[in-house]
């Protein structure tokens, strides 16, 4: 596997436990992000998807559930691992690799209907390289469903942060632009630290024209859009989208 910042930063091995946890107990990913994004694909039946960046594979074993041909891609050895042992557990058939996501090496041209790419571009330190591997192994007018922290309102450390609490907190913005990578925990009381980066909407757009994408929609939703469900995260997101999703085409 190619090794960079990004492989380096989520392959350690706590990293990865620390991963599997939240990702079972997260609320926004769990009750908004997750439905959300099966909204927007829609009827899977039938087709070939790359869960790229899978993570403890909760979007693949869906995926296959709903009669998805699915091939989970991470860097983080340990949640592979994860993933199979899960998916053996379930009895779903789902293959399971090891690679950067610059870096995609035996999966053929053209091979994709859909590349699902939830929450992971963001953390890639060759984005380009990731979006050029995309656009390859999408079948002809396939389709890219991406989903990243909102450039403008999510906590970069760099300009953009918060004052106050709860529902009344507000995203205080000092510099947008500045593309800086950092070390920061995973989540908030979080050991681990991840490498954490910051790029702005322009370089998503033009990152996507130049290799070849087209932009089909965007968008910004409310938790409403998916669920009435009420907690401090979820109500406080009904007033600032944390989270920007697009679907692209080949």
């Amino acid at each position: 596997m190619k090794q960079d910042s990004s492989t380096d930063s989520w392959n350690k091995e706590k990293m990865s436990d620390e991963w599997i946890r939240l990702s079972q107990i997260n609320d926004e990913r769990i009750n908004f992000i997750m439905p959300f994004t099966f909204k927007l694909l829609g009827d899977v039946s039938g087709k070939t998807v790359l869960d790229l960046g899978c993570g403890e594979g909760g979007y693949s074993r869906e995926l296959a559930k709903r009669g998805a041909k699915v091939t989970a891609v991470d860097c983080a050895e340990k949640v592979i691992k994860y993933c199979k042992s899960q998916a053996e557990k379930e009895g779903l058939e789902t293959t399971y690799l090891i690679r950067n996501s610059c870096d995609l090496n035996g999966i053929e041209n053209d091979s994709f209907d859909i590349v699902l790419a939830s929450m992971m571009l963001m953390d890639c330190e060759d984005f380009e390289g990731t979006i050029k591997e995309i656009h390859r192994v999408l079948k002809p007018s396939g389709k890219l469903f991406a989903s990243v922290l909102h450039p403008c309102f999510a906590v970069n450390g760099n300009g953009i942060g918060r004052q106050d609490t709860g529902v009344d907190r507000k995203v205080v913005v000092a510099n947008y632009f500045f593309p800086k990578e950092r070390l920061e925990p995973i989540a908030k009381g979080a050991n681990e630290l991840v490498v954490w980066r910051h790029r702005t909407i322009e370089d998503y757009v033009k990152a996507f024209v130049k290799n070849g994408l087209t932009i089909m929609d965007l968008n910004e939703p409310s938790p409403d859009a998916i669920t009435d469900k009420s907690t401090v995260m979820l109500d406080w997101l009904r007033r600032i989208p944390l989270f920007l999703f697009w679907e692209l085409k080949k």
